[in-house]
């Protein structure tokens, strides 16, 4: 008995084998060309979604990162220049630097600078606006990745419709049983063509984007943190500021009074 369980399972492996290897001798006999052309017209826009795709993947793996938002060697000049109250120095590295962080500062500054009796809340209502901003500017970059992975699926889809109603229409315009197989045939391997086409466009795209937005998720939480840190820095110019002009109009009201009744 286990004998004959051994030969069936043979058998079923060997021709499992020779099926593999005459699918293998048929897809090498298909070219790339060959299967654009199988897929019909809707093929040339998969084939610009599948390109975009990449260099979207690209460009956002060299772009997407941590430099870009926010560095270190940033952060230690604007601490630096701030405690100075060097302003107009740190407004000059801004404008040099190509970051999220660098682009809030520089808001923040130049509103500071050009209202200087804005209170501090002003000052940080437009630190957290132009923060959103940049968020959302990350946000949208990717999104496009997201775009193309749901649009890749329903181009797809639009070649199975079209693909099916060309094998319906051959079966209608042909009485023999054999045109009838041979267009259905036909009809059937466009549309599943197309269909895989744009799955295998649209499930990559699909992970590339969930892995930038896991990303860019962590990237706004060390923009927001170092947003505090800089309006931190402020706050505690501002209080400095405050507490300096107090008691220099205290010293002024002191030095006006009479002899007699200073230090009353």
């Amino acid at each position: 008995m286990n004998m004959k369980i051994r030969i069936i399972l043979i058998l079923f492996l060997t021709s499992g084998v020779l099926k593999a290897q005459e699918l293998d001798s048929l897809d090498q006999d298909l070219t790339l060309l060959q299967l654009v052309q199988e897929a019909g017209f809707l093929a040339w826009p998969l084939a610009a979604l599948s390109i975009a795709a990449v260099f979207l993947i690209i460009f956002y793996t060299l772009t997407v990162r941590k430099g870009a938002v926010v560095s270190s060697r940033f952060m230690r000049s604007a601490d630096s220049l701030i405690r100075k109250q060097d302003y107009i120095g740190l407004l000059k590295i801004c404008n040099r630097q190509d970051q999220c962080i660098s682009r809030i500062t520089a808001k923040t500054v130049e509103f500071a600078t050009k209202n200087p009796l804005a209170s501090f809340e002003e000052v940080r209502e437009v630190t957290e606006a132009e923060g959103s901003r940049q968020a959302s500017l990350l946000h949208q970059r990717i999104q496009y990745l997201a775009d193309i992975g749901a649009i890749a699926p329903m181009v797809g889809l639009l070649g199975t419709v079209v693909g099916m109603i060309k094998a319906f229409r051959e079966i209608a315009q042909h009485s023999f049983v054999g045109s009838k197989q041979t267009g259905l045939a036909s009809g059937v391997s466009e549309a599943l063509l197309t269909t895989a086409g744009g799955l295998c466009i649209g499930i990559p795209a699909l992970i590339f984007y969930s892995l930038f937005r896991g990303k860019v998720q962590g990237l706004v939480a060390e923009l927001e943190a170092a947003s505090t840190h800089i309006m931190a820095l402020l706050a505690a110019q501002y209080k400095r500021a405050s507490g300096a002009k107090s008691k220099s109009v205290k010293q002024k009201t002191e030095n006006s009074r009479p002899a007699d009744i200073r230090g009353i």
